[in-house]
């Protein structure tokens, strides 16, 4: 029985790091559209501001949603419920981040605030991993 709750943990801690990668790729592409096309840039030197501060704050929110998943999928795992499709769920938290960062750029009344979005964020991975745990087997 301790192999099996490794090995859930190991899944776990594998699928917090894939889906930071996956936040982290969609906040710096949303940065990377939000730099070239919402942005007034004078000169090079905004550019590269407005370009790592937007950078930073997407691999910030995205290490918060990795620790959440993280969280997440242990007391999953102690409740003896292993995670599935890892790589698909770690994609929708991406995907997720990736819609909603879109929405709120491109329409700045959907902004609600940080703390709302921060906790949308949250409630999305938790959603997202608990959907991906299986039921423990009665073997």
């Amino acid at each position: 029985m301790a192999v099996e709750s490794g090995d859930r943990m190991r899944i776990v801690i594998y699928y917090a790091v894939w889906a930071t990668i996956c936040a982290t790729a969609a906040g710096i592409v949303i940065a990377l559209i939000h730099t070239w096309l919402f942005s007034y840039i004078p000169n090079r030197s905004g550019l590269i501001h407005t370009l790592f501060s937007d950078a930073v704050t997407a691999l910030a929110i995205a290490a918060g949603q990795g620790a959440v998943v993280l969280v997440t999928g242990s007391v999953l795992a102690q409740l003896g419920r292993s995670l599935q499709g890892t790589v698909l769920l770690g994609l929708l938290i991406g995907l997720f981040d990736f819609a909603m960062y879109l929405v709120q750029m491109a329409i700045p009344a959907a902004e609600l605030g940080w703390i709302p979005d921060v906790v949308i964020l949250v409630v999305a991975a938790v959603g997202i991993t608990v959907f991906g745990a299986a039921r423990p087997s009665t073997a």
